[in-house]
């Protein structure tokens, strides 16, 4: 048996598990409302763990990790600021969100909120809207393509561009198939698999590179530079780091995880659980890229791989470190990973082509069957597309995943916050929010700036909102009406 025989079957094995799930979904998806939001079924334990896993992609277990391996502990404020801005969200943004969104028509997305939030007859925040999500979600799929692509190039030594097709697939197929539920039960398996690989790894590097103080001493010998909080980039590569952490109220794949929930009683208790995962996880990938830095230092004749790609630092430690079994087992949590991540990413693109622009524009009364499948066709569409973009070999899974989340955070952040606790806001103010902090992301690339595109769109988004709003007419009265008895409603769950 060679040593990639492990390894072959270990992800098979996971494949079909995955598969196995969405077929089961596809019985229990008897309407387009369940294909795309899991007819609000959730409980705390999936709701948490799926908004986790669908949160943390293929750059968890490559891009932090290989940040960290190349830079320092300085990028660990990357992670810092992700942990502050999700407990964030679930402490204002997720109940909120989750009673607004049925009581404006049981939105099903995110374009169909802003829509039913301020009575928009001209439908134009529905496209505007849907139009970030396809532009962003494709570079964000792409990400994760290139995650399972460079998976399945380390591990079998196959060719990028094959790869890149075999990586993609198996998600594409149980997304297809059973939709928001598949989606939602495997994310609960993925994020088990990620946690567990995140916990065991860094304790075993930590072994392997002699215990803490080794580790320590071994990485101050490379550079001393990388055990500081601060890098090289100094306050505005920590501030960059941090700003991470305002992109979550913008996400429309973990926003979707709130609105899925079966009630809002369910969120106190998914808060908790998601929390605890998630600093779990961070944590481990924080250790593995510092440990790694010293493992590989104590074993230069090992470090080729890693040093010529840093985001290979976790594929490379699970290969040099253990058995290929348990090496088969980890590897698969980076391929949960992707496939948690790029499967929901993949599903708000379908909701957002068929509620949105199908359905809301050319077959208004569609049946549930036809929505269901367009839907599914919409996947195959989005994830050819992913492909696409992903094709550049050289392309780097931070950087994209960095680009995304800037792109929503900024575009949608500031609107979702100020829709659900302002009533003075108005149809024409979430418009020019959005596209002024889309713009603001997308320009500030070519300025050349170390400050992250998020910081500068996250506040053109806001001014825009505040400015136009206020000059505008008030909203209607039964607009003013339904965000009252909505905060009412919340009043008595403690909000």
């Amino acid at each position: 048996m060679t040593a990639s025989t492990p390894l072959l079957v270990t992800f098979l094995a996971y494949l079909m598990v995955m598969i196995a799930i969405g077929v089961w979904a596809w019985w229990q998806t008897k309407s387009f409302d369940d294909y795309i939001l899991g007819g609000r079924s959730l409980g705390p334990v999936v709701t948490a763990l799926s908004a986790g896993a669908s949160d943390m992609s293929g750059w968890l277990l490559m891009g932090l990790p290989g940040a960290l391996y190349a830079s320092g502990l300085a990028e660990a404020w990357i992670a810092i600021g992700l942990c502050i801005g999700q407990y964030l969200n679930w402490r204002l943004i997720a109940g909120p969100l989750r009673v607004y969104t049925e009581r404006t028509h049981n939105a099903l997305t995110l374009p169909d909120f802003f829509t039913h939030r301020f009575n928009d007859q001209a439908r134009v925040l529905r496209v505007i809207s849907a139009l970030v999500i396809l532009v962003f979600f494709a570079v964000y799929c792409a990400s994760g393509v290139v995650a399972g692509a460079r998976l399945f190039e380390q591990v079998f030594g196959i060719d990028y561009s094959t790869a890149l097709w075999i990586g993609a697939l198996a998600t594409i197929a149980y997304t297809l198939i059973g939709g928001f539920l598949a989606v939602s039960w495997t994310d609960t398996v993925q994020a088990t698999l990620m946690i567990f690989a995140l916990v065991l790894t860094p304790v075993m590097v930590a072994i392997g590179a002699g215990g803490l103080d080794a580790a320590a001493l071994a990485i101050e010998q490379v550079d001393p530079q990388r055990l500081s909080w601060v890098g090289a980039g100094g306050l505005v590569a920590v501030i960059s780091a941090l700003a991470w952490g305002l992109g979550y109220v913008g996400q429309p794949h973990i926003l979707a995880r709130f609105m899925a929930a079966d009630s809002i009683r369910t969120i106190p208790a998914a808060r908790r659980i998601g929390m605890v995962w998630m600093v779990a996880c961070l944590g481990g990938a924080i250790a593995v890229g510092l440990f790694g830095i010293a493992y590989y230092a104590q074993n230069p004749e090992l470090a080729g791989p890693v040093n010529a790609n840093p985001e290979r630092v976790f594929m490379a430690l699970a290969g040099d470190l253990f058995n290929p079994w348990i090496a088969g087992v980890l590897l698969s949590a980076i391929l949960a990973a992707v496939m948690s991540t790029l499967s929901c990413q993949l599903l708000v693109c379908s909701s957002a082509l068929t509620e949105d622009f199908y359905r809301g524009f050319v077959r208004p009364k569609a049946s549930q069957r036809e929505l269901v499948w367009v839907g599914r066709a919409m996947v195959g569409a989005i994830a050819l597309l992913a492909i696409f973009i992903a094709r550049d070999p050289d392309s780097r899974v931070l950087g994209l995943v960095s680009y995304a989340w800037a792109g929503f955070g900024a575009a949608f952040g500031p609107v979702v916050l100020l829709a659900l606790f302002w009533e003075r806001m108005t149809r024409n103010g979430a418009v020019a929010g959005i596209v002024a902090g889309a713009l603001t992301v997308v320009l500030w690339k070519y300025t050349g700036s170390a400050l992250y595109e998020i910081v500068p769109g996250f506040i053109a988004c806001t001014v825009a909102i505040v400015v136009v709003s206020l000059l505008g007419k008030a909203p209607a009265p039964a607009v003013v009406a339904t965000h009252r008895a909505v905060h009412a409603e919340l009043r008595q769950h403690g909000y």
